[in-house]
């Protein structure tokens, strides 16, 4: 079976969406329009055919917006499967299969005719939007050998626990707190996005990736969930030292990770281990 995207929450969460494909969503109103005229003048036949082509070019529509959308994120990455499902592909169907529709039973043309104007809602869709992308951005190591399952693998988890901090961070109210957060996912996302461009930093980046952040979000819930129940000077206090641990330790092991510097990374990552321990955050 062939590998499929496996979309990964975006790292700009503040960026707005693109418009493109929005304008697809103005072609089911004039079919609506005509539908309710139909329908004051007693034309079942119309209703129903213009109905019809209102939800199929709506269904398209969405689906359509949907791929482009899974495209967008196929092309922002550098290391990616192609879509799972052809999603542009069936909106254009749907889109194309309206206009026939529509054509043919709506307006009266011969049922060529409007097989005619299905193919040339096709022919543009494909012309103005494109289709699908099928092919996998692969990665490859040092060795030749392909990388992009354990990359993929390894950027997506690391993504989910940097989402799940975002979450945690939403019911912290101390700024201080709440900015320190930002810096470490800012500095997280950074290392990923190195970590995609150079693939052979993957044996060192996963062990660091997986007790960074794997610790920041266990402290970050641990913290929100145990300040809900009770107020602790001495919990805010142990969570900051943590905090700063590890905002510190990423400022200086982001280029000691592209260097090669394994050895230092590791004593690092003992250090922050036993913090935790110590700390009582989790």
């Amino acid at each position: 079976m062939a590998e499929r995207f496996r979309k990964i929450p975006s790292p700009f969460p503040g960026r707005l969406p693109s418009p493109k494909g929005l304008l697809l969503f103005l072609l089911p109103l004039p079919v609506l329009v005509a539908a309710i005229l139909a329908l004051t003048r007693g034309h079942l036949g119309g209703v129903i055919a213009n109905t019809v082509g209102c939800v199929l070019f709506l269904g398209g529509a969405i689906l359509a917006r949907r791929g482009m959308q899974n495209q967008a994120e196929y092309e922002r990455r550098t290391i990616a499967y192609a879509p799972r499902y052809p999603l542009k592909l069936l909106g254009a169907a749907l889109v194309a299969a309206a206009t026939g529709i529509t054509a043919t039973f709506a307006a009266g043309y011969n049922p060529a005719i409007g097989i005619c104007f299905g193919l040339g809602a096709l022919l543009g869709f494909y012309l103005v939007y494109g289709f699908d992308p099928r092919t996998t951005k692969r990665a490859t190591d040092s060795y030749g050998l392909d990388a992009t399952p354990q990359l993929l693998q390894a950027l997506t988890s690391a993504e989910k626990t940097i989402v799940a901090i975002e979450q945690a961070k939403k019911n912290i109210r101390n700024n201080e707190l709440r900015s320190r957060l930002d810096n470490i996912i800012k500095l997280a996302r950074q290392i990923l996005k190195n970590l995609e461009e150079n693939p052979d930093d993957l044996r060192r980046a996963r062990k660091f990736l997986n007790v960074y952040l794997d610790g920041a979000q266990q402290v970050t819930e641990g913290y929100v969930r145990t300040h809900q129940q009770a107020q602790s000077q001495q919990l805010e206090a142990n969570f900051r030292n943590v905090l700063t641990t590890i905002e510190d330790v990423f400022k200086e092991q982001q280029q000691k990770l592209l260097e090669n510097d394994v050895l230092d990374l590791d004593i690092k990552i003992e250090v922050l281990s036993e913090q935790l321990k110590r700390e009582g955050v989790v």
